[in-house]
C-alpha cells in the first residue's frame, strides 16, 4: 500500500467513524438532556453519577476502555501472516480468561458497593448512599459486555470494517434514553432506576450482540478447542498489565471530577458533567474518528517495519486534529453559555444549572486539543507496543494534579475543578509529546509547532468574533430560541471570521513561504497547513 493510498483509507475510515460519532454523541447529549429535564441538577442527578463509579474502576481495571487497544497489535500480527485461524484462536485465548475475571470482579464489586460509595462520595447522606447502591448493582453487569465487545470491535477494525462498531454507542445510548423515558412515564416519578436499566440493555444489544454479528461478517469463527495456556495470552497481559496497573490523569479525569465536585455543592457533579460531555462532543467527531481510524494502520505498519512512514502519519494525523481542535476549543469557550442553554436548560435543569456549566465549559474548551492531541499521540505509542509510556507519564500527571484539584476547587468552586482537569491534561500531553519525537525525530515537531503557530491567530479572532456576536444577539433574550440564534450566528461569525484572518496571514506570509518552497518543493500547501 502506497502513502497516498494509506491516507485515502485512513481518510475514509476517519469519515465513516466521524459519522457515527456525531450521530452518538447527539444522542449522548440528548440522553444527557432527558436526564437533565427528569432528574435536573438535584440529589437524584449525584446518585445517578456515582452508580457509575464501580463499574468504571473495574473496567480500568482490566483496562477494558484499552481492549480494542491492546488486542489490535496482536490480531495484525496475525492478519499480516494471512492466518485467520490464528487469529481467531488468539481471540478465543485471550476472551474467555476476561470475561471470568470481569465476572469475579463484578461479584466483587456488587458485594462492596455499600462501603466503596460511602468512602468516595462523603457528602452523600443516607437516603442517597442506597439508592446509588442500588442503581450501581444494575449497570455492573453491562461491564462484562462492554469487554467482550471491544474485542470483538478489534477484530473488525483490524480488517478494515468501520461501521458496524460505530453502532455501539448509538444503540447504547438509545438504550439509556428508552430507558429513561419508559421507566419514568411508567412510574410517573424522578427516578434514575429506569436510566440504570437501559445502560444494561444498550449494552447488552449494541456493545455484544450487534459486534458478535460483525466480527462473524468479517471471518471471526469461533475455535473452542484454544489451549487456556495458549501463548498469546502471556503476550496480551504484558500489552495490558502498563494499563491495568497505571493510574493515569486519563482514567482518574472523571474520577476526579465527580469526588471534588460533590465538595462543591449539590448538583454541582451533574453540571460539571454536561460541561465536560459537551467539550466531548467535538473531540469525538474530530480527534477520535482520527485516532479510531488511524490505528490499525500505524499497527500494521509497525508489524511490517514501516518506522518512518508511521512516524510521518502520526504527524500528519496530529497537525490536521490539532488544527481542527483549535477551531472548536475557541468557538465552544466564545458560546458555552448559549450552548448549554439550547442543549440542557429545560426541566430541574434551571438557569442556575446553565451559568454553572457554562462556567465549567469555558475551562474545558481549552483542553479540546489537548484531547486532541492525546488521541493521536498515545495510539502511536500504543502501535508500537510501548503502553507503558502513556501509561507512566499519566500517572505522574494523575499524582501532581491531584493537589491541583484540591487547591483550585477550594479556590474557585465548579471553575476550579474543570481549569485543574485542563492544566493535569494539557502538562501530560505536553510530556507524552516531547517523549515521542525525541524517539521519532524533533524535525517532524517543528512541523507540529508551525501548525499550531499558523492556526492560532485565526481561532483566536474567530473565537472574539463569535463571543461579540452572541452578546450583541443575547439582547434577544434568554429562552432556547434565542440562544440558538446565538450559537448560529456566532459560528457563522467565527467562520467568516477565520476563513478572512487566514487570507490576511496568507497573504502577509507569502514571500516568506515562496522563499522555503523554494528550498524545499516537496512540502505542500496542504501540508503547511497540516493535511
Amino acid at each position: 500500500m502506497t502513502e497516498s493510498q494509506l491516507r485515502r483509507r485512513i481518510g475514509s475510515a476517519a469519515l465513516v467513524v466521524g459519522v457515527g460519532v456525531l450521530l452518538s454523541r447527539i444522542l449522548g447529549l440528548v440522553r444527557e438532556q432527558v436526564a437533565a429535564a427528569i432528574l435536573g441538577g438535584t440529589a437524584n442527578g449525584d446518585v445517578y453519577q456515582a452508580a457509575f463509579t464501580i463499574a468504571d474502576w473495574i473496567n480500568y481495571l482490566l483496562a477494558g476502555g484499552f481492549m480494542s487497544i491492546t488486542f489490535i497489535p496482536i490480531y495484525t500480527r496475525f492478519l499480516a501472516n494471512n492466518d485467520a485461524k490464528g487469529g481467531a484462536t488468539a481471540f478465543i485465548a485471550i476472551a474467555r480468561p476476561v470475561a471470568i475475571a470481569m465476572t469475579a470482579l463484578i461479584g466483587v464489586g456488587w458485594l462492596a458497593a455499600p462501603a466503596v460509595l460511602d468512602v468516595v462520595y462523603p457528602g452523600f447522606g443516607p437516603d442517597e448512599l442506597t439508592q446509588a447502591v442500588r442503581l450501581t448493582r444494575i449497570v455492573l453487569p453491562a461491564q462484562l459486555f462492554f469487554i467482550i465487545g471491544s474485542l470483538l470491535m478489534a477484530v473488525q477494525y483490524a480488517n478494515g470494517e468501520f461501521v458496524i462498531p460505530t453502532l455501539a454507542p448509538i444503540v447504547y445510548n438509545l438504550g439509556i434514553i428508552i430507558g429513561g423515558l419508559a421507566f419514568n412515564l411508567v412510574s410517573d416519578t424522578p427516578d434514575p432506576a429506569g436510566f440504570a436499566w437501559g445502560v444494561l440493555g444498550g449494552a447488552v444489544v449494541g456493545n455484544f450482540l450487534i459486534q458478535a454479528w460483525g466480527a462473524h461478517r468479517v471471518g471471526l469463527r469461533i475455535q473452542w478447542s484454544t489451549p487456556w495456556a495458549h501463548p498469546v495470552l502471556r503476550q496480551y497481559v504484558v500489552l495490558a498489565v502498563p494499563l491495568m496497573v497505571g493510574q493515569s490523569i486519563v482514567v482518574l479525569d472523571e474520577q476526579f471530577l465527580k469526588s471534588f465536585g460533590s465538595l462543591v455543592s449539590e448538583g454541582a457533579v451533574v453540571q460539571l458533567i454536561v460541561a465536560r460531555r459537551s467539550m466531548f462532543v467535538p473531540v469525538g467527531v474530530i480527534a477520535q474518528a482520527a485516532g479510531v481510524a488511524a490505528y490499525p494502520f500505524l499497527s500494521r505498519l509497525f508489524e511490517e517495519g514501516r518506522l518512518a512512514e508511521m512516524a510521518s502519519t502520526v504527524t500528519k494525523a496530529l497537525r490536521y486534529v490539532l488544527v481542527l481542535s483549535l477551531a472548536a476549543g475557541a468557538l465552544l469557550a466564545a458560546l458555552s453559555v448559549p450552548v448549554i442553554r439550547v442543549l440542557f436548560q429545560r426541566g430541574l435543569f434551571d438557569a442556575g444549572d446553565t451559568l454553572a456549566s457554562a462556567n465549567a465549559l469555558f475551562f474545558y474548551a481549552l483542553a479540546v486539543p489537548v484531547w486532541g492531541a492525546l488521541q493521536i499521540i498515545t495510539r502511536g505509542f500504543y502501535a508500537r507496543r510501548e503502553m507503558w509510556v502513556p501509561v507512566a507519564v499519566g500517572t505522574a500527571a494523575a499524582v501532581l494534579a491531584f493537589p491541583l484539584y484540591w487547591s483550585l476547587r477550594s479556590a474557585y468552586g465548579i471553575k476550579g475543578v474543570a481549569l485543574a482537569s485542563t492544566l493535569g491534561l494539557t502538562a501530560y500531553t505536553i510530556g507524552l509529546a516531547v517523549i515521542w519525537y525525541q524517539r521519532t525525530g524533533t524535525g517532524e515537531l517543528k512541523l507540529v509547532g508551525d501548525t499550531v503557530m499558523r492556526a492560532l491567530p485565526m481561532v483566536t479572532l474567530g473565537g472574539g468574533a463569535a463571543w461579540l456576536v452572541s452578546r450583541l444577539i443575547g439582547n434577544l433574550g434568554d429562552g432556547f430560541w434565542p440562544s440558538l440564534i446565538q450559537v448560529l450566528g456566532g459560528t457563522a461569525a467565527f467562520a467568516l471570521t477565520a476563513l478572512l484572518a487566514g487570507a490576511g496571514l496568507n497573504q502577509i506570509a507569502r514571500p516568506d513561504r515562496q522563499a522555503a518552497e523554494a528550498g524545499d518543493s516537496s512540502l505542500s500547501a496542504s501540508d503547511q497547513l497540516g493535511g
